[in-house]
């Protein structure tokens, strides 16, 4: 990334259709302000094209190019879910100590809380496939050195340094919807219907990442989930980043000097604090399962929480969103603190499927709330800054989980796991009551 010229260029993304509405710019005359389309992009054929596909999933990928970047998505970003449990695996199956391995596994997540801003920076201002390519890479080598210092008895020291590598790895999600929003710029209905697609992915893989971890971790070697991981994601990042067709271009230099931080936008920290407490949500949820299941039944019925929220975030992406996005949220995040308390009374019957069917409703309200909330982080975020603005995003998830991780954790231990459940609805309506103070109809554009 270093002596990477001032005005990087590009050839010009192909039209994304027969009858394109606008064309898209390159990396020299892209402007801050997305173009106007007469007609939706979804549409190819135009007025006279063929008819309008009904289901709104369809619609998505009648763009040429969509499907390609779509299957490179999906394959980089199942190691998400699965780097987490391998290395917990791996660290304590070797030195005999989940402490450590959950000292790494922290230090790599507070690690990627810091770094990630600045590589989603850095990708808005030369594009994804000349920054996301390199920081894959060390991202990989992160990894690998993790692998080899557990596997020949390194010190300790060296698998907190090697973990910490790994907070290079580019928000794939975040560079998935940034392309969604550039194709589909002149069709909000679209960009909706990408948002939930792409929540409804996140939650298939951090169902199917750790099962599939600790799957090779047991019938291979306590390495074998970290090592195909990072194949996987190297992998999956090439495929990805070689789709420049439909890889949003980036603004002129004139035009990057002009544009602020969305840090500093008006509405952008309230948003951001409802999803740190989110995030708390989440990570208390977790937790409080683990600790109240306490066996091997604790990942599927965790992942019947995950499911729900993927059948949620496709169902939510079919239908027209209403116009008023600050009622959306408000409405989605009183049905998330609502669902989120079924789970207390569930535990207290002492049956495991009453508490899996709770677990189940609850998830579903989480989908709606985040495609609602990262629909409103794109508007609020300058275009040419927009992977910036959704790694924000995520970064405020990953502190509330961990926050949320810790304080689930220490009301265990004191009150018990049963009364611990009251502390994602809490947590919800913590959320609730941000977004009600702190997101301004005045804020929207």
């Amino acid at each position: 990334m270093v002596g990477m010229p001032p005005h990087p260029t590009k050839p010009a993304p192909e039209p994304a259709a027969p009858r394109s509405p606008a064309p898209a710019p390159t990396s020299a005359s892209a402007s801050v302000a997305p173009v106007p389309a007469p007609a939706p992009a979804s549409r190819p054929g135009g007025p006279a094209g063929p008819p309008r596909a009904r289901n709104p999933y369809l619609r998505l990928f009648a763009v040429p190019g969509t499907r390609a970047f779509t299957a490179g998505n999906l394959v980089a970003r199942v190691p998400m879910g699965m780097f987490t449990v391998s290395a917990v695996i791996m660290i304590a199956g070797s030195r005999g100590s989940y402490a450590l391995a959950g000292a790494v596994t922290a230090t790599g997540l507070a690690a990627t809380a810091v770094v990630a801003p600045f590589t989603a920076r850095l990708i808005d201002r030369y594009g994804q496939a000349r920054v996301a390519v390199p920081a894959t890479v060390l991202a990989v080598l992160g990894s690998l050195a993790l692998l080899l210092c557990v596997r020949h008895g390194a010190p300790d020291w060296t698998l907190f340094a090697a973990y910490a590598a790994t907070a290079t790895t580019p928000n794939i999600g975040g560079m998935s919807r940034a392309r969604w929003a550039h194709l589909y710029r002149g069709d909000p209905r679209a960009v909706h219907t990408a948002n939930a697609f792409e929540q409804a992915v996140d939650e298939l893989c951090f169902m199917a990442g750790p099962v599939l971890a600790a799957f090779l971790c047991a019938a291979l070697f306590p390495e074998a989930g970290t090592l195909v991981g990072a194949v996987l994601l190297l992998a999956g990042m090439l495929l990805f980043t070689a789709q420049r067709a439909t890889e949003p271009p980036v603004a002129p230099r004139a035009a990057r000097r002009r544009a602020r931080s969305p840090l500093r936008t008006p509405g952008m920290p309230a948003l951001l604090a409802v999803f740190l407490a989110t995030g708390a949500i989440f990570g208390s949820m977790e937790i409080v399962t683990l600790a109240f299941v306490d066996g091997p039944e604790a990942g599927p019925v965790m992942a019947l929480q995950a499911f729900g929220s993927f059948l949620a975030g496709l169902a939510y992406g079919s239908v027209r969103p209403a116009a008023n996005a600050r009622r959306r949220l408000l409405v989605c995040l009183a049905a998330m603190t609502a669902l989120m308390s079924l789970p207390l009374p569930a535990s207290g019957t002492g049956s495991l499927p009453v508490l899996a069917g709770a677990l189940l409703l609850a998830g579903m309200a989480t989908a709606p709330t985040m495609v609602t909330g990262m629909s409103l982080v794109q508007r609020l975020t300058p275009p040419d800054r927009l992977n910036e603005g959704m790694t924000l995003a995520v970064t405020a998830l990953l502190g509330g989980i961990s926050t949320g991780a810790a304080a689930g954790g220490w009301l265990v231990e004191r009150a018990g796991a049963g009364t611990a459940y009251a502390l994602p609805a809490v947590a919800g309506a913590l959320a609730l009551g941000l977004a009600a103070a702190g997101v301004r109809v005045r804020d929207l554009p």
